[in-house]
Order: C-alpha cells, then sequence, then structure tokens
C-alpha cells in the first residue's frame, strides 16, 4: 500500500500578531524574516494518522509531498523524521499563495508523477490560510472520493474507514480505495520525532520539481480571485459610570443600559 501526505511549510502561527502585516497592494500577507518556518499543524496529525496504518501494515510505504516557494529542509523533514519514507517537493514562487484549485491542481500533477497510490491523507485546513479548500479540490481533480475531518482511520481490505465529529456523537463513513481523507486535531497527539528518525531523515534527498516538470499545470485556471486584503480597524468607545456609593453607580449604569435599550 502507497499513502500520499501532503504537508504545506507555513510561518510558525505562534509568532507574535505583529510579525503579520497585510500588504495591501501586493495582497498577501507580509511575514517578518524572523518568523521561523513550521508545518502547518493539522499537517502533523495527517503524518500520523498515515503512520498509524503503516504500524499496522509494514508493506505501507508513506510519502509526502509538499508544495513551496522554498522549503527548509530541517522543517519540512519532520514527517520523515516521524516515520515517513520519501519525500516530494514541488517549488514554484506562484503557486504556494495561489487559487487554492490551481495549488490542489499542482499537488494532483505531482501526485500522478509519483504513481499509484492507494490514499492520500490532508489535514483539514493549513494554518496560515485556514481555508480548508485544497484536499476536498484535490479529490475532485483525481476523481476519487473524499472523507473529511477523520478523528480516526483504518484501512481494511480495499476501503478507508473514519470516525468523525458530528453535532450528536460520532459518525462513521467508509469508502472504495484509492481515496483522500482529510485529518482533524482530535486525531490525537502527533507522535515526537525521535534522534534516530532524525538522523535517518538527514540521510533522504528529496526528490524536487518546478513547474515545468509536472504535466497539465498550465490548463489549471483560476477560480478565486483575492479582491483586498486588510486588517480591520479597532475601535473602541468607553463610558465610564461613577456615583457617589456603589448603589449610585449601580443605578446610574441601569438607567444608562435602559436609555440605550439594552435592557
Amino acid at each position: 500500500m502507497r499513502i500520499i501526505v501532503t504537508v504545506k511549510q507555513v510561518p510558525d502561527p505562534e509568532a507574535p500578531q505583529s510579525s503579520f502585516t497585510a500588504d495591501r497592494a501586493a495582497k498577501r500577507v507580509a511575514v517578518a524574516a524572523s518568523v521561523p518556518a513550521a508545518v502547518s499543524d493539522y499537517d502533523n496529525y495527517a503524518a500520523e494518522a498515515a503512520l498509524r496504518i503503516k504500524d499496522n501494515d509494514s508493506d505501507t510505504t508513506v510519502s509526502v509531498v509538499s508544495l513551496g516557494e522554498s522549503h527548509v529542509l530541517d522543517v519540512i523533514k519532520r514527517p520523515l523524521a516521524m516515520g515517513a519514507d520519501d519525500l516530494f517537493l514541488v517549488q514554484d514562487p506562484d503557486l504556494p499563495n495561489g487559487d487554492p484549485v490551481t495549488v490542489a491542481a499542482a499537488l494532483a500533477a505531482a501526485i500522478r508523477k509519483i504513481g499509484d497510490f492507494d490514499l492520500v491523507v490532508s489535514g483539514r485546513q493549513s494554518s496560515d490560510l485556514d481555508q480548508g479548500i485544497v484536499a476536498t479540490a484535490l479529490a475532485a481533480i483525481l476523481d476519487i472520493p473524499v472523507l473529511t475531518n477523520a478523528i480516526a482511520v483504518e484501512v481494511n481490505g480495499d476501503e478507508v474507514q473514519i470516525d468523525r465529529i458530528v453535532d450528536d456523537g460520532i459518525d462513521t463513513v467508509a469508502a472504495k480505495l484509492p481515496a483522500l481523507v482529510t485529518v482533524s486535531n482530535e486525531l490525537g497527539q502527533p507522535r515526537y520525532a525521535t534522534m534516530r528518525g532524525i538522523m535517518a531523515a538527514r540521510r533522504v534527498d528529496p526528490t524536487v520539481w518546478g513547474k515545468g516538470d509536472l504535466d497539465a499545470m498550465d490548463a489549471a485556471d483560476p477560480f478565486t480571485e483575492v479582491v483586498d486584503l486588510f486588517a480591520p480597524e479597532k475601535s473602541s468607545n468607553v463610558e465610564m459610570i461613577e456615583g457617589e456609593s456603589p448603589a449610585e453607580a449601580a443605578k446610574a449604569l441601569a438607567q444608562r443600559l435602559r436609555e440605550e435599550r439594552l435592557i
């Protein structure tokens, strides 16, 4: 069995808010150079889900695919340090912050180039844009079924089964392989990379492709356009209610709330 995990490198979401500013002219978020890179949080859970399947089937190969303008190898190799087998990088300056369907098309082209697969596992959304579109678009382009927001993933024969949280409990659904699954953080804590795993990951040379190496990339037209990008303006209007005693202050507050028809 071959499982492909899609992983995105993002600016560390734990960085101070002041490190991120809206570049309205470029219609993108500008990130301070001091902000380190990280693997998108939900993608760590996706890698963990794939590796749990591998734990139960030693014949399973877990391949990691990532798209970006460039990659920090010590960061993007984290799934390898956790136990994944190989790494494929698609690097192009125009794709990482593009239309989500265009990104999905690039990932689909990379997955087809890798070869036959049984399961694609993705995080439910990225830590930077939080759109949650790419994975479902990827499934549509690959023409395979998609199961979303998994908190448990199992492969039984020729089908994949997941549990997911719904309003009134747990929903269990299944689909025939090949399929795509998106994973949520309720799956459970991803495993830590061991020192042995880190050393093994350093010996793995990733396969790196550019846009020109992938078939049918130019045929993917953008489905969305960023019209504007800005930080919302914050405003406050504070009125102090005073009184000679706490009781008078409370009475004045109640009167003011009645005037505003809040009570």
